[in-house]
This record gives C-alpha cells, sequence and structure tokens, in this order.
C-alpha cells in the first residue's frame, strides 16, 4: 500500500540551530507550490533556508510524488467492473481556481489589486495534479497526520505551515504530537474538519497564525466563510489556558491583493518576512 510521504529537505550551509519549517501543500497541489512561483519567482522553501531555516516540503500520501495506489485501477480493469473505483478523482481546473482561488471575480478577469501572476497561468496549470489519494485504502485524515508525526519525530520540534486544505491536518497533528509543534501557521485553512475539543486543548502554549488575503467577500467560499470558520477556532484556542492563537488578515497589516495562493502572490516574499517577524516575537529562542 502506498501510504508514504514525500519529502524535500533543503538545509542551511552553515550550522543553524533555526527551528525547522515543514511546509503542506493545500488541494490539488503538490509541494511545488512553495518552491518556486508560476512567473519564476523563489519561493518559500528557498526564502527560509537563506534565511537560516532547514525546510521539509512534503507531498502528502497519494500526491505529486507521493505516488498513489493503482491498485483499484488494475483490479478494475482485470474485472470488468468500476464498483471498487472512487465515484471521481478530483482535479483544480484552471477556470475553477480563478474564482476558488481569488484571483478574480470571473474567470479570465483578474481582481484590479491581484498580486497574483495571472499573466502565468498556464505553468499554474502545470503544477495541478489530480486529488489522487481517493485511491488510498486509509483516507487522508488518518495517513497525513501520522506522516507528518514521525517526520517531526526524526527531525525534532518544528513550526508547520499548512494551505488551505491541509488545515484540518494541522489541528490533528497537534492533538497527537503537541510537543513536536513549536507553532502552527494556517495559510487560509480549510474547515472542512471541525477540531475536537481534546485537539482544541492541545493547542495551550502553542503559538497559531490564521492568514488571509484579501477580496475574502468575493464568491469564492475560500473567503469569508472560511475565516469566520477559523476565527471561531481561534476563539475556543483562546479560551483554553495557554491559548495563543491569532488570526491576520494581510490587509490589515498593509498588505494588500493577495490571493488564496498567498506563497506564490507578487509580495510573496514580503508575506514570508511577515511571518519571520511573527515567529521571532512569539519564539525568539526559533531564530537563534
Amino acid at each position: 500500500m502506498v501510504d508514504q510521504m514525500y519529502v524535500h529537505y533543503r538545509i542551511p550551509a552553515q550550522a543553524s540551530r533555526h527551528t525547522p519549517i515543514v511546509l503542506v501543500h493545500g488541494g490539488g497541489l503538490t509541494g511545488a507550490s512553495f518552491e518556486t512561483t508560476p512567473d519564476g519567482r523563489e519561493g518559500w522553501a528557498t526564502y527560509f533556508v537563506r534565511q537560516g531555516h532547514p525546510v521539509y516540503v512534503v507531498d502528502t500520501p497519494g500526491r505529486g510524488r507521493s505516488g498513489f495506489d493503482a491498485t483499484p485501477i488494475n483490479q478494475a480493469k482485470k474485472d470488468g467492473s468500476t464498483g471498487a473505483l472512487p465515484s471521481n478523482v478530483l482535479m483544480v481546473t484552471a477556470e475553477l481556481a480563478w474564482t476558488l482561488f481569488r484571483f478574480g471575480p470571473a474567470f479570465g478577469t483578474p481582481f484590479p489589486d491581484t498580486q497574483y501572476p495571472v499573466e502565468a497561468m498556464p505553468a499554474f496549470g502545470a503544477q495541478v495534479v489530480p486529488f489522487a489519494e481517493s485511491l488510498l485504502t486509509n483516507v487522508p485524515m488518518d495517513t497525513v497526520p501520522n506522516s507528518l508525526a514521525a517526520l517531526l519525530e526524526k527531525i525534532g520540534p518544528s513550526v508547520v505551515v499548512v494551505h488551505s486544505l491541509s488545515g484540518p491536518f494541522a489541528d490533528a497533528l497537534v492533538g497527537i504530537r503537541p510537543k513536536l509543534v513549536r507553532a502552527v501557521i494556517s495559510i487560509e485553512g480549510s474547515q472542512s474538519i471541525v477540531p475536537t475539543d481534546a485537539q482544541i486543548s492541545a493547542y495551550a502554549g502553542i503559538p497559531n497564525l490564521e492568514l488571509f488575503g484579501d477580496n475574502l467577500d468575493s464568491a469564492s467560499f475560500t473567503g469569508r466563510p472560511r475565516f469566520n470558520a477559523r476565527k471561531a477556532v481561534v476563539g475556543r484556542i483562546n479560551r483554553v489556558a495557554g491559548g495563543r492563537a491569532e488570526i491576520v488578515t494581510l490587509p490589515s497589516v498593509g498588505i494588500r491583493g493577495n490571493s488564496h495562493m498567498i506563497m506564490q502572490d507578487k509580495n510573496n516574499l514580503q508575506v514570508a518576512d511577515f511571518i519571520l517577524d511573527w515567529l521571532r516575537a512569539r519564539l525568539p529562542e526559533a531564530s537563534q
């Protein structure tokens, strides 16, 4: 069974005591979304390394470079039956991503202030992969948090950055390995699964930043509905003794025009600096 998780690591050339950063991609994507931008600029993976942090970029089990389990397809071909196959294997098209990821209000029409490099959409399309994890026996909520926990057991306590669909993976990871999570940074994290009371309690003492871009009131469900859902999670965390959660929209700190793909927007390194400053303020030892 293919439940293993691909990890690409980069370690600063000079010996560093900086806390490792683990980057976990969103739906329909792979770790490549952190490695570069569609128009060829530097991604967060190498930028954080140049700021002194060991960086680990994952492709979650069943996705991208982690491979997938072809057994259901081969068995269906052998038996002449599709009964064992999932009803569909999703894939995010450029047209769907345009509004879903808040590049603009309608396909082909960008928001006037968008920071996303819409001129490079064909290159963005080349980064999109199928949700092949639907072919795995174990569902992602079973496999991914455990795979991330196994990674942290090898590399030590780390800052975990999740994006979109991977948002609930951070909640589950904190629930099972709170001592190995130094901080959680959720980039427009999904609220498809509401964290349990036990997971909320496990956040005690762990800094948590929920970060959102601009144009949240567009039609996309990645906007205001998701913001409100994660805001409720922040409130729950902060009602726990030692809760240290915050929710921030980038316009509120003077950074404007960001899409759902914040790590690829034209101001992505400005946002990276905001994240690093946030970490230094809450984990001074993380940058030593």
